[in-house]
């Protein structure tokens, strides 16, 4: 069991009970009476924990090695997934996953990031950075699911596209950009999902859909907080205050319209129970899918339109003809 640096308290808890256990053994004595005190300690420890996270311990959570991924969920979730390979110009990305599956028997297309589960399957999965050809493969299964009228779900979960000069030759922005402006028109459901990181283009990539969603512990931005630490403070030491500017939890998103639900976890993360979170976010598919489907697809795409449209606020400034400010409207 791996614990986060604002998890010392509950490390220190189950120190104890991993050492009255020894003890136990050693010395053939009870302690289930200690036991089961620490037991109700750690819950106790645990709730006032995770009752009070901060921004940039979430962005922690959201990148806890043992939080479940893309291929994780696609077991529990879906039956009969088929994984598709390649993007048909230049090769199969390995951050990026996708195939036909059937959820509750109703046929799908899944697609979504994979960082990898140990060093030798992150750095084969590039850890979850896709190149253009990631986001083209995304964008060949999601019209293959429009061509046979299969809902589409993504999971998201990157810490942005790579960013790499080959990535920019191969024309990573033209591949994103294509992604968005294909998204917006499909006319079968599109549902995304974050369920861990959402850095920058590589979230948008394959995150413009009718249904947007964050699960709990994760993070929806356009830069990380390190990255924005390093670029205004010159230093990554001020990653938990650029985390707090940054506005990126899933309470920060849901307030200004960026997404549109909120899937809860079980208390200490997904980690700590994945098999329960699979099950919250099955749930959650089922019910988006069942509502999408009684759209007609103009309407759905339509909807699309003015969700989009409407992200967002500007100031927008009328000049006189002396060039001074004559009015100022705040469009939000």
């Amino acid at each position: 069991m791996q614990f986060l640096d604002f998890e010392k308290p509950l490390e220190d808890l189950y120190t104890q009970i991993h050492k009255l256990k020894e003890m136990s053994a050693k010395n053939k004595v009870d302690v289930s009476n200690s036991v089961r005190e620490l037991d109700a300690s750690i819950e106790k420890t645990r709730s006032q924990i995770y009752d009070n996270l901060t921004p940039w311990q979430r962005v922690q959570l959201s990148r806890h090695p043992d939080r479940p991924y893309t291929l994780y969920y696609i077991e529990k979730i879906f039956t009969n997934f088929t994984e598709l390979y390649g993007d048909r110009q230049v090769k199969d990305d390995k951050a990026m996953v996708g195939g036909m599956a059937l959820l509750n028997g109703e046929p799908v297309m899944v697609v979504g990031h994979q960082k990898g589960i140990n060093t030798k399957m992150r750095q084969l999965r590039n850890f979850g950075m896709a190149n253009p050809e990631g986001y083209r493969k995304a964008l060949r299964l999601m019209k293959m699911a429009e061509k046979f009228n299969r809902p589409i779900i993504t999971l998201i979960d990157t810490p942005g596209a790579f960013p790499g000069l080959e990535a920019e030759e191969r024309g990573q922005a033209e591949a994103i950009a294509r992604n968005l402006f294909e998204m917006v028109n499909m006319k079968v459901p599109v549902i995304c999902v974050i369920i861990g990181e959402g850095a920058s283009g590589g979230a948008l990539g394959i995150g413009v859909g009718d249904r947007v969603a964050m699960m709990e512990n994760t993070w929806y931005s356009v830069i990380s907080p390190e990255s924005c630490s390093s670029i205004l403070w010159r230093s990554w030491n001020f990653k938990e205050k650029a985390a707090e500017q940054l506005k990126l939890t899933y309470k920060d998103m849901s307030s200004f319209g960026l997404v549109d639900d909120i899937i809860p976890e079980p208390v200490g993360g997904a980690h700590s129970d994945p098999e329960k979170t699979a099950e919250t976010l099955k749930t959650y598919l089922t019910n988006a899918i069942s509502a999408l489907k009684m759209i007609s697809p103009d309407d759905r795409i339509t909807q699309r339109i003015e969700k989009l449209s409407k992200m967002g606020f500007y100031d927008e400034t009328v000049t006189a003809d002396n060039g001074t400010p004559a009015q100022i409207d705040a469009i939000t």
